[in-house]
């Protein structure tokens, strides 16, 4: 006998029916989260690799106002609001000339980590939800095919028939919602780990750029205005550390 999903939709029971309810609003919240999490991070991409070229070029070109500027506009992209934190930091001392010091430069770098614990927080949000539903919506649908199959031996037991024939219909509505979690949980286990790289991948692509124009700064900055930045101050704080002093 052929039983379609209607068909068992229809001789479901109240709790069958409920667990049902609730991994559809499961399935629709992970894909949603998905496809905002999609989203999100295609337009930092795109975004990233328009603006890489052109800051770049800007640093080759010791034209560092502009590199501030094109950063300062860029509000999608994680790797120019990271670097633009940390150029908001030695923007005055570059309106004015002062001199850029190891505190400066510090002071920089703390901006970075402070800029980056935001993004990942952004960039992390709602992957909890794919987890918890990747993790939970096969118990929820054990959950009602166990009921699933307490209801058939019940209603064998009160009408007294037994046998395949008598439950069939019965284990099959009960499974129904096994399959149903597990048809919930697998594109939810698949977002959560593949946004889970992408963060990752994200975070190297962050850091990896800051550590370059922190180099940058300590090297060429200074420069660019006729002075050195390393300082006296600078120097010392080399010396305690390595023993000896940057020539």
């Amino acid at each position: 006998m052929e039983v379609s999903l209607y068909t068992l939709w229809l001789d479901a029971g109240w709790f069958a029916r409920g667990i049902i309810i609730l991994l559809l609003f499961m399935s629709i919240l992970s894909l949603g989260v998905g496809a905002q999490k999609w989203w999100r991070f295609r337009k930092s991409t795109r975004e990233t690799r328009r603006f890489a070229p052109e800051f770049a070029r800007f640093l080759q070109e010791e034209q560092l106002d502009a590199a501030i500027e094109v950063a300062e506009k860029q509000k999608v992209s994680h790797v120019a609001r990271v670097l633009g934190e940390a150029l908001a930091e030695v923007k005055p001392l570059l309106r004015d000339r002062a001199t850029i010091t190891s505190g400066d430069i510090n002071s920089a770098e703390r901006a970075i980590e402070r800029q980056m614990l935001i993004l990942l927080s952004e960039l992390k949000r709602g992957l909890g939800i794919l987890a918890t539903v990747g993790a939970t919506a096969p118990f929820v649908g054990l959950l009602g095919t166990t009921m699933g199959i307490v209801n058939s031996f019940t209603g064998m037991a009160e009408t007294g028939s037994g046998g395949l024939a008598a439950v069939s219909a019965g284990i099959a509505e009960a499974l129904i919602t096994t399959a149903f979690g597990l048809a919930v949980a697998i594109p939810a286990v698949w977002l959560y780990n593949y946004f889970q790289t992408k963060v990752e991948n994200l975070t190297v692509e962050m850091t990896y750029t800051s550590k370059e124009l922190i180099d940058f700064l300590i090297k060429s900055v200074g420069s660019e205005f006729g002075r050195s930045i390393f300082t006296k101050e600078f120097q010392a704080q080399q010396a305690a550390s390595t023993g000896h002093v940057t020539k």
